[in-house]
């Protein structure tokens, strides 16, 4: 990062708060060699560890499971010009110990298109990085905030 280019380094304990405000992420795999991104809704685990829950059969478990992923979120207040993003990188497994899909069940995030059999997905967070742009910064020698 280059000093004074208006953005702040986020350490791991404030991107987790952080994620663990909104609701809504992306999650980065590979299909077909190339990178794909998906819109998920997600909730954190106590180790800091992404979940998202989908459908067994989903095209999203099957490529992801045992892969690198990258996971991101973040919250933009345009009229502020202001906001943070969050990403967390790491191994995805698909949950199959039973107490702990039932344990999941409990705690984890409730999918916003049910189908009959489904699977939590979780992101174990190896690297978690973070910034956020700081509103009414200047750009050289210019205000930028409304």
């Amino acid at each position: 990062m280059y000093p004074n280019d208006g953005f702040r380094e986020l350490d791991r304990q404030e991107c987790l708060r952080l994620l663990a405000k909104v609701p809504v992420g992306r999650i980065v795999h590979t299909r077909q060699a190339l990178p794909a991104v998906l819109p998920v809704n997600f909730c954190l685990d106590g180790d800091g560890a992404v979940l998202l829950r989908t459908s067994a059969a989903s095209e999203l478990a099957r490529a992801v499971a045992g892969s690198v992923v990258a996971f991101e979120a973040d919250e933009v207040d345009a009229a502020r010009s202001s906001g943070w993003s969050v990403v967390v990188t790491g191994r995805a497994t698909v949950v199959t110990d039973p107490a702990e899909q039932e344990r999941l069940a409990r705690i984890g995030p409730r999918s916003w298109v049910p189908s009959p059999e489904e699977v939590f997905v979780r992101i174990h967070p190896e690297l978690v990085t973070g910034r956020e742009l700081v509103g009414g910064q200047t750009l050289y020698g210019v205000d930028i905030a409304p």
